[in-house]
């Protein structure tokens, strides 16, 4: 069967798509680790620039009951085009989901995309394609304003070709969240006005890409206590540096367990940042682990480390471990359905097929465990978190066609 493309390959579609991304990726709407740790939420203000710009977008484009709740999530509905109850009754009600904050770890602040046209000799991606990269002073923002702007592409040619007695569909949701970034994202999703049988999140990397299981993820924050003097008189004086603790305490953290030499299915324990004193010092850390008894393997070496080094060097150590997000696997297996359904989408897009785990998680993580089962697709973003992050305008319009592919497709 030919591949039916609606984006794809539609210069006019294309172009449309590149200029709603271009737009997106200028507003500034990075999120605040540290702020939402602190339980501020959404973590930044500038977080409801997009968002507004959203909600008006949206109902430009005729979509039904748009929310702009009071924790910044975007969400709009629009109605199955199908009359015929018991042929709407064939298609499920799904829901699209984007994050519209970008990562804090690169300044997000300012971007400006810089377009280039190029030949399959000259593009990573092996073929004819519009690459769009930041000018290397800011990350790109394509995580996940890539997402946004396909899920916005799909939702205006489905609203344009409404009567198309070729392009029926049941109702769909569409949500846009804040926060993802700081692994808050779901902390405040408004479940009550959703009535998904299941959702996707449009925030992968590279064409072909589904994703059905994730890490199951901890955060670990370890402070240490040290004595203070003066460091004229710091032997005699009994000195213990937490500085010197938090560093040494890193130095016993396996080398083979950092996440710069972890890949596949391997777990990993990420030192993030460190802060303090010579009285008192933190470090904050991340577990990952497909495996939920890793987890608490991982807690062990982290104690064993903490434990080896208040015995060498004095002081004292506080330990807290807190759950951010789980594996979906266990729960998506359950629904073997969706995934199928999406494989079909991907068949009728004319893309292969990759599935892989995520080495991180989405907010589709946390929503398939408030119970709407939520796998992830490409959406042609690459080198996430970086000032080398990039996007293919071939792959981006693809994941419109998937979610248009899978929108239409009726249960058998």
């Amino acid at each position: 069967m030919p591949s039916m493309n609606y984006i794809y390959g539609n210069k006019d579609e294309e172009n449309k798509l590149l200029d709603r991304f271009c737009r997106y990726v200028k507003i500034w709407s990075e999120s605040d680790g540290k702020a939402a740790e602190a339980g501020v939420f959404p973590s930044t203000e500038r977080q409801w620039d997009i968002a507004k710009i959203l909600v008006k977008e949206l109902r430009n484009l005729g979509t039904r009951n748009v929310y702009l709740t009071d924790n910044c999530y975007v969400v709009a509905k629009i109605d199955s085009n199908i009359t015929d109850p018991d042929e709407r009754k064939k298609y499920p009600t799904i829901l699209l989901m984007a994050h519209m904050d970008t990562v804090d770890e690169v300044t997000g602040e300012n971007v400006k995309p810089v377009i280039s046209i190029l030949s399959a000799s000259e593009s990573p991606t092996g073929q004819d394609d519009t690459i769009v990269k930041s000018d290397g002073t800011t990350l790109l923002g394509a995580d996940d304003k890539a997402g946004v702007s396909a899920i916005m592409a799909a939702v205006e040619y489905l609203m344009n070709h409404y009567e198309d007695e070729n392009l029926k569909h049941g109702p769909i949701e569409v949500m846009f969240s804040p926060d993802e970034e700081t692994g808050h994202g779901m902390d405040k999703v408004p479940l009550n006005i959703l009535k998904a049988d299941f959702a996707v999140t449009a925030d992968g990397g590279d064409e072909g890409e589904l994703e059905a299981e994730c890490f199951n993820a901890w955060a670990c924050s370890i402070k240490f206590t040290g004595k203070a003097c003066h460091t004229g008189s710091a032997k005699s004086g009994g000195m213990v540096n937490a500085v010197t603790l938090a560093s040494a305490f890193v130095s016993e953290l396996p080398r083979n367990m950092a996440p710069e030499t972890t890949e596949n299915y391997e777990g990993f324990i990420a030192p993030m940042e460190i802060t303090g004193s010579i009285e008192s010092s933190t470090v904050e850390m991340l577990l990952r682990s497909f495996n939920i008894e890793e987890i608490e393997k991982e807690k062990e070496i982290i104690k064993a480390a903490a434990e080896n080094v208040i015995t060498k060097l004095g002081g004292n150590y506080e330990l807290n471990f807190k759950q951010q997000y789980l594996n979906m696997k266990e729960k998506l297996d359950q629904h073997p359905e969706i995934m199928q359904r999406l494989e079909k989408a991907y068949e009728d897009s004319g893309v292969k097929v990759r599935k892989q785990p995520i080495r991180g998680g989405t907010d589709g993580s946390r929503l398939t465990e408030l119970g709407i089962p939520t796998p992830n697709i490409f959406t042609g973003a690459h080198e996430f978190h970086s000032r080398n992050e990039w996007l293919s305008l071939n792959q981006c319009a693809k994941c419109a066609d998937v979610l248009i592919n899978l929108l239409t497709q009726k249960v058998k």
